[in-house]
């Protein structure tokens, strides 16, 4: 790193990912969460948005609790392409010299945020489900320097089976990327303002340039089980895609959606977009139904931030009934059905 002394490096950036002129919801939760970090390091916390024609954007940025927003417009970023945005970010890195970077963990986010990592010469930890400032090493160590307002990142590791906390002590930025759902936005602020600075980033065609020849998007009804306040989940134990129907009449019936842990998506019973957990996404719904579902920890490092857990298995020992708040021990195929006629009934009387 470029002899830069650590101190001269202040702030949170928080990469603002926007696709087709629209703010990811990730950007704005972690805005929120970078804002909780920069209270504690008492500083600010800035948003970037790259692309093409996207300043107006900013005003959205400002009302969810952004102090600054760096604008990084040009013809170049139409299209997410590595390189042109590695350079549009590491360019912003080196000369704004924030602290921390916040990366959302999405398609764009896991290509962008390694390439910049190494572009700035610093680490990365990925998919972060906990994000703190504190000392480290945490527990002091004799003969070892303990560092003060230091980014402790929190991540799921060996498959999900123990966790660790990883910092970045010797190096700027401290990076980390985070899964979408993880932290919460803030409320919006009607009519709060950031303050919006431009950057022309020096952006070069290079080898590593691609070029986009054509969009072609998908066109399906994706589900959006991260948006769900009612989620009826299910697992192995449901027991084929037909049975399927009986969580979705469930479903139907309260008000929410249908998910499922990855054996269901394994066996084709559903389209990975409806799968929680580790390899999934990760859900804080008001209610979580856990049907059939086991309960492995790669499933409830997806949902266990979900408000109340009712988990409905036959095998009384199942893990899953370990993070539950209510658990039914017995046979779905007869207590789903009971429980959607007692919802539509009490429906029919409210």
């Amino acid at each position: 790193m470029n002899n830069m002394a650590l101190e001269d490096y202040k702030g949170v950036l928080v990469y603002a990912q926007q696709v087709d002129g629209e703010i990811s919801g990730i950007s704005l939760e972690l805005i929120g969460k970078g804002k909780e970090l920069a209270s504690a390091l008492g500083t600010d916390v800035t948003a970037i948005v790259i692309g093409s024609g996207i300043k107006g954007l900013s005003d959205t940025l400002g009302e969810y609790g952004a102090d600054k927003v760096i604008v990084v417009d040009n013809p170049e970023l139409e299209v997410y392409r590595t390189e042109p945005y590695t350079q549009a970010l590491a360019g912003a890195i080196n000369e704004f010299k924030p602290e921390i970077v916040l990366v959302g963990a999405t398609a764009i986010g896991r290509d962008l945020g390694p390439r910049v990592s190494a572009r700035v010469a610093t680490g990365l930890t990925a998919d972060c489900t906990q994000l703190d400032i504190a000392d480290f090493p945490i527990n002091p160590i004799p003969g070892k320097e303990q560092k003060h307002n230091q980014l402790l990142m929190t991540r799921p590791a060996f498959g999900g089976n123990t966790i660790a906390t990883i910092a970045c002590p010797e190096h700027r930025p401290q990076m980390a990327t985070v899964r979408p759902g993880v932290f919460e936005k803030l409320k919006p602020e009607a009519g709060r303002k950031a303050e919006v600075i431009e950057f022309n980033a020096d952006i070069t065609p290079n080898n590593c340039y691609v070029e986009v020849l054509d969009v072609v998007k998908e066109i399906k009804n994706t589900v959006d089980i991260q948006a769900a306040k009612i989620l009826v989940s299910g697992g192995r134990g449901v027991g084929s895609k037909e049975n399927f129907k009986l969580l979705e009449d469930m479903a139907e019936a309260i008000g929410g959606q249908v998910s499922c842990s990855r054996a269901v998506v394994d066996n084709g019973w559903l389209d990975k977009d409806y799968q929680v957990g580790q390899t999934g996404k990760t859900v804080r719904p008001n209610v979580y139904f856990a049907i059939g579902i086991s309960g492995a920890i790669q499933h409830v490092a997806g949902m266990e931030e979900s408000d109340l857990i009712i988990a409905i298995n036959k095998d009384e020992d199942a893990p899953i009934f370990d993070v539950a708040d209510y658990g039914i021990v017995g046979d779905l195929n007869k207590i789903i059905p009971s429980l959607t006629e007692e919802i539509k009934k009490a429906k029919a009387e409210a």
